[in-house]
């Protein structure tokens, strides 16, 4: 057993701490606090003795500076089973500290605030904490460490029965401050890589289990839902409303349909099935919006994930009800919204929160290894769009244009998407040929295809695909341009009076 005569406690959440402190004093264990920690132990009438009182050095820099001390970290680090380090503690009147308590400065709270400056973030930086917590983990012989208050009541009935803690437990407190700390470095490393206008050399990643997941990609596959420390935006950072437990695929297609409704500025309806966009529509109006994303597609978005930019309103859930959707994620929703939306009893509401003005990296995992690159947030500037064609497109055009170019950034490779009025009306996605991608988009658009326009992800190699564009009516079309065999396909569009655009860069996704 580990004796407990002397505990020094320092912890940023206090809570069940004075609670926790009156029973160590009733064990007879003396106290050493320091800052916020011993002001709220004196408050509550628990006698401590300062950290300074200890060191015979008063806190300074603002408090920077206080634990970090011999007086301290001698009686932390000695081993009681040797006689020198014991021997040197009398000679030097340090006394060994049994026990410590403490949590750290809330640095993951502070970096999920909206538009926290780098220096905030730094600021939040515990530098004390970290070193008494791997002080006393390392030497969990002779010391316990608690990183965690859900330990406090454990701790005093052990306390309390034993007249001390056992050295199981004070085992396997310290591998869990050793994990604490860990985490903690991470999301600080993780944080700070971010900042840098280059990869780090080492890529630290923190985040934390938020739930198991029903299943995987297939029932036979088992998932889980991990969070990165700190955020709170987008699907992950969701709150569910109502509805039963989310798989893997609920979260990838929620994800994808969040990600692109906030692509645009007005009232946004997007459907997704199967991880690509099978309804959009933009209006003026949300109900607008949406009766233009079911119509593109009335088929493929039944039993899909249907996303919305604005908060959504009875009128809009009278019309969703009238179809099975999974998921519908919405930034809110209206009293009487809501009510008719719990009247289906599985389908998963989401309230999410735009966001991610953070940098950020998209990451692909591959066996042994992990592909990181930065986020597709770019897009053309204005001038950087070059007419290739002897028509130019009219202003509707090249509205339907800009509308198609958003979404064709979130249709898997190869990707075509026909649109009309803001509206998606074909989508051709994840096809090794491009001109088969042409040719579905415009079987799916039908009659709605002649006079609308067309996106493509990359630029044409071939002229098939614009003269496949062009039986299918369509007028106008955008894409990146920088094939060899640019003229062929400008020479095919001029035959069918087809205006094209070159946007100078492309959006595969994968």
């Amino acid at each position: 057993m580990i004796k407990i005569q002397r505990a020094l406690l320092s912890v940023s959440d206090k809570s069940g701490l004075v609670e926790f402190a009156q029973g160590l004093v009733q064990a007879g264990v003396d106290i050493i606090s320091s800052g916020g920690t011993a002001k709220a132990l004196a408050e509550a009438n628990v006698t401590v003795q300062k950290v300074e009182d200890v060191t015979g050095f008063p806190e300074i820099l603002d408090g920077r500076v206080k634990t970090l001390h011999p007086a301290i970290h001698a009686g932390l680090l000695a081993r009681r089973d040797v006689p020198e380090h014991m021997a040197k503690l009398n000679e030097l009147g340090i006394a060994p500290i049994d026990l410590v308590v403490v949590n750290l400065y809330p640095f993951a709270a502070t970096i999920s605030r909206p538009a926290v400056t780098l220096a905030e973030a730094v600021e939040n930086i515990d530098i004390g904490g970290p070193t008494l917590i791997r002080a006393a983990a390392k030497n969990h012989q002779g010391v316990v460490v608690v990183v965690n208050p859900e330990h406090y009541g454990e701790l005093i009935a052990e306390l309390k029965a034993n007249g001390g803690i056992s050295k199981e437990t004070a085992y396997r407190l310290a591998a869990e401050a050793f994990a604490h700390t860990a985490e903690y470095d991470t999301i600080i490393a993780g944080y700070l890589g971010k900042q840098q206008e280059s990869f780090p050399v080492n890529l630290h990643l923190a985040h934390v289990k938020a739930q198991d997941l029903r299943y995987g990609e297939n029932p036979h596959q088992k998932a889980a839902l991990y969070v990165e420390a700190g955020s709170c935006y987008g699907i992950p950072g969701a709150k569910k409303l109502h509805g039963k437990d989310l798989s893997f695929n609920n979260i990838n297609d929620a994800n994808g349909a969040w990600e692109l409704v906030q692509e645009f500025d007005a009232p946004c309806a997007v459907g997704v099935k199967h991880s690509n966009p099978c309804g959009v529509g933009v209006a003026d109006d949300v109900l607008t919006a949406w009766h233009k994303a079911y119509e593109g597609d009335p088929v493929s978005i039944f039993g899909g994930i249907v996303a919305f930019n604005r908060p959504v309103t009875a009128d809009v859930v009278e019309e969703l009800n009238k179809i099975f959707l999974e998921v519908v994620i919405a930034p809110g929703y209206t009293e009487e919204a809501m009510e008719l939306l719990k009247t289906k009893k599985n389908r998963i509401v989401l309230q999410a929160q735009a966001g991610g003005e953070e940098k950020d990296w998209d990451i692909k995992k591959v066996r042994g290894g992990l592909l990181v690159q930065e986020l597709d947030e770019q897009d053309y500037a204005a001038a950087d769009l070059k007419v290739a064609t002897q028509r130019t497109p009219t202003p509707e055009e090249m509205k339907d244009l800009e509308f198609a170019w958003k979404v064709v950034k979130y249709v898997k490779s190869n990707a075509i998407v026909l649109a009309k009025d803001r509206q998606i009306i074909g989508v051709g996605a994840g096809q090794m040929n491009r001109v088969g991608a042409v040719e579905i988009a415009a079987r799916q658009a039908g009659d709605k295809a002649q006079g609308a326009v067309m996106a493509s992800d990359a630029f044409f190699p071939m002229p098939d695909s614009v003269e496949a564009a062009a039986k299918a009516g369509v007028t106008a079309i955008i894409q990146p341009g920088g094939s060899i065999r640019d003229e062929d396909s400008i020479c095919a569009a001029n035959n069918a009076g087809i205006a094209m655009v070159f946007t100078g860069m492309r959006h595969f996704r994968h």
